[in-house]
């Protein structure tokens, strides 16, 4: 079995090979080539903590696997460690031995930012300039730096319910030498592009905070009671997912769906999209949504990729098992 330390992963693993490794998992899942097993998430009654697997099968790249993990709320402050703590394990299918344990964290940071970024590329308007981010925690400074490689933006606001964690996203406009400003979730409407990542149970953004032909992605939802934005704003938009079984269940679209809002059927998968199957954004003023639950494969596909170069430049540990 090999091993792919945490600590070798930044060395390994670029925004631009986890964005390519994300879109054709998308494309995979649309053609039914790759699937996603049922996701198991709880809270462990220890730390206010959630841990969980994420697993799956892609037959078109022969990756199998599952990532286990979660969020510990208090790392942070308590142990000086990021909260979301994971590792992900490949298996050979051809026999079910055990191929690879990858350090996971950085993988599941990279991997978030490049599905709301494939999102980006494939619904927001070509024209699209201003981005809103509404959170500012560690993960949105990924979100941010993935997102400016797919529009030609001008201009960055944010929102957080915590202002003095502003400066997170800031310091990114600022690496590329755009302005930025803090904003109230009413100044939204600015934004041509949304991104929320945040761990709430409750909306911040409203349907009233978006403007036509605006393109959200939802990041943060993934989770039975979560919810980052207004049910209403599903309703008004069109709605795209990576798996739409978990969109529906643990995703945004959970709260739209127990309302009445919309039906199953009116959530697309973005792979099709992707593939051309769908056609996506069908005018300017359409509102678009992307509902990323955060699916196994993504994180197979991309901890797939860092063992291959791993390999490639003799770092992976190779172990008896």
């Amino acid at each position: 079995m090999l091993i792919v330390p945490e600590r070798e992963i930044a060395d390994l693993m670029t925004r631009e090979a986890a964005f390519e490794a994300v879109e054709k998992v998308f494309a995979a899942m649309a053609a039914g080539d790759a699937y996603n097993f049922p996701v198991v998430r709880e809270a462990i009654g220890h730390e206010d903590a959630l841990y969980g697997f994420k697993g799956g099968f892609d037959q078109a790249g022969l990756t199998l696997g599952l990532k286990a993990g979660g969020y510990w709320p208090h790392n942070l402050e308590k142990r000086a460690i990021i909260n979301h703590q994971s590792t992900v394990f490949l298996f050979d299918p051809d026999t079910g031995k055990a191929k690879a344990m990858v350090g996971g964290n950085l993988l599941t940071a990279l991997r978030t930012a490049a599905a709301s970024s494939v999102s980006i590329k494939h619904l927001a308007r070509p024209g699209a300039s201003v981005i809103g981010m509404i959170g500012a925690g560690h993960q949105a400074a990924f979100q941010l730096r993935s997102a400016l490689e797919q529009r030609n933006f001008d201009k960055v606001i944010g929102w957080n319910f915590h202002p003095e964690m502003l400066p997170n996203i800031e310091k990114v406009a600022a690496e590329a030498g755009l302005p930025f400003e803090a904003v109230q979730l009413d100044g939204m409407t600015d934004a041509d592009v949304i991104i929320s990542i945040t761990s709430a149970f409750s909306p911040s953004l409203m349907a009233e905070h978006v403007s036509p032909g605006t393109h959200i992605a939802c990041m943060g939802t993934d989770t039975k009671g979560k919810q980052e934005v207004e049910a209403a704003l599903l309703a008004k938009a069109a709605v795209f997912t990576d798996e739409v079984a978990q969109s529906i269940s643990i995703g945004e679209a959970q709260h739209a769906i127990a309302a009445g809002l919309i039906t199953e059927a009116d959530v697309a998968q973005l792979g099709a999209v992707i593939n051309g199957t769908h056609a996506g954004r069908s005018s300017d003023d359409q509102i678009t949504l992307f509902d990323g639950t955060g699916v196994g494969l993504q994180d197979l596909a991309v901890a797939a990729s860092v063992v291959d170069l791993a390999v490639a430049k003799g770092i992976a540990i190779e172990v008896d098992f």
